[in-house]
């Protein structure tokens, strides 16, 4: 038998992953799960230009901030907070129970998360960035 370990190519195992993603959340998991994952990208405009962007990701019924970015020149005027309140629009209505957000721990992030409404649900170390991670959520339903 020849067995190699190699890295794949960029793209290559897509095919595979979407072949085997429910057996592998079973056998994780212990139970068939039903898993749908959607990416929904929200923006702020001013005048048709972007001034600030949010991806969600929904996935088992959480709601998670992937991305959130509002131009420096933009900031201070709400748009941050409505993005988020339009990302938990979003996700109440795939019926998610909670969001969660990770940011650097103590930083701005992590402040505004707070301001609107998150609660800190873990810390871990972060040793990569030498910066710790704060686990951020917030209930919905």
């Amino acid at each position: 038998m020849s067995l190699e370990i190699e890295r794949a190519r960029p793209g290559e195992t897509d095919a595979f992953w979407t072949l085997h993603d429910r057996d592998w959340r079973t056998e994780l998991w212990d139970f068939r799960v039903v898993w749908h994952e959607q990416t929904h990208d929200l923006v702020a405009r001013e005048e048709g230009e972007i001034a600030g962007a949010l991806r969600l990701r929904i996935a088992a019924s959480l709601g998670h901030v992937e991305a959130l970015y509002v131009l420096p020149a933009q900031r201070r005027r709400g748009l941050g907070r409505l993005l988020v309140s339009r990302a938990e629009d979003v996700s109440n209505y795939y019926n998610c129970h909670k969001m969660t957000v990770p940011v650097f721990h103590g930083r701005a992030a992590q402040k505004f998360f707070v301001a609107c409404g998150y609660a800190v649900e873990a810390v871990i170390a972060q040793h990569t960035f030498k910066l710790d991670v704060a686990l951020l959520r917030k209930f919905l339903l």
